[in-house]
């Protein structure tokens, strides 16, 4: 997107014009700092924005490597099969790997707004999606991260959604943090693994996740046998959460990953793991 500065910097002009005229946006409060008051302008800006998107989860870990992306992708695919409509943003942006997971190869225009891609009835923005060689890493600095997501949310055209799943990097990095700040989530669904250090990892990042004001809505457990360990319990309790469900640990799932196949449309019985996930989300 570094390309694309120039309409960047006409979009905001343009907002900053219309604020200006018609009196809108937040004004300064007498002794708040200038960065807290840029916080709430961006995340009243983004509310406005996404306006027409009824429900925004973001899909949370600790940690790398406990099937985050696997669970956000099926999250959407089964909501998208109970007849919502869905859009997935893949908020690992230094990291993207929703494409790869889902086979797509597919580019977005690199022009404002961005136009997400339909796959299989889900709208998909990643920036995967913007750049020429996703073997090459990312090295991008906070900022640019920053300014990245502020695009998927600010100039993106995500059109009416009943539900948009975000799939955060995992940690406390600036995408999580910034995706905390400035979108108004129902919550955060934080997915571990039946490991002791998994377990220990998912509280810290609940516990952050409330000191920021955002919601935990439930702990799916992957890799699981099936009942949840004591462990996962335990974020449970200590997060004062719901136990959403478990993902069964099965070579099927990295077999189909690795052919960009979506794992609730060729197993039967992740099918219905996830199926009961989202009716305890959606409360049905």
């Amino acid at each position: 997107m570094a390309n694309e500065a120039q309409p960047q910097a006409e979009v905001h002009q343009h907002q900053h014009q219309h604020q200006h005229q018609h009196g809108q946006g937040a004004q300064p409060t007498p002794g708040m700092h200038p960065s807290f008051m840029r916080v709430i302008q961006q995340r009243q800006r983004v509310k406005e924005k996404l306006s027409n998107i009824r429900h925004k989860i973001g899909v949370y870990s600790a940690k790398g490597g406990v099937g985050k992306t696997t669970v956000a992708i099926n999250l959407a695919y089964a909501l998208k099969e109970k007849g919502f409509k869905v859009g997935l943003l893949d908020a690992d942006i230094d990291c993207p790997n929703v494409t790869m997971f889902l086979g797509m190869d597919e580019k977005m225009e690199p022009v404002l707004p961005l136009k997400p891609i339909d796959n299989h009835g889900v709208k998909i923005a990643s920036t995967a999606m913007l750049v020429d060689e996703l073997k090459r890493p990312m090295i991008w600095r906070g900022p640019i991260i920053v300014k990245m997501l502020g695009d998927f949310f600010e100039n993106t055209d995500w059109g009416d959604l009943d539900y948009l799943i975000c799939d955060l990097s995992p940690g406390t990095s600036d995408a999580p943090l910034t995706i905390m700040q400035v979108l108004d989530l129902d919550g955060f669904i934080i997915v571990t693994t039946p490991q002791k250090v998994a377990g220990i990892n998912s509280i810290r990042s609940g516990l952050m996740a409330k000191r920021l004001n955002v919601s935990v809505l439930g702990v799916v457990e992957n890799m699981s046998s099936g009942k949840p360990s004591e462990k996962t319990m335990e974020v449970v309790r200590t997060l004062d959460t719901e136990f959403l469900g478990t993902i069964g640990k099965r070579d099927a799932i990295a077999d189909i990953t690795d052919n960009g196949k979506v794992h609730i449309f060729e197993d039967q019985d992740i099918k219905k793991e996830f199926s009961a996930i989202v009716d305890r989300i959606t409360g049905k």
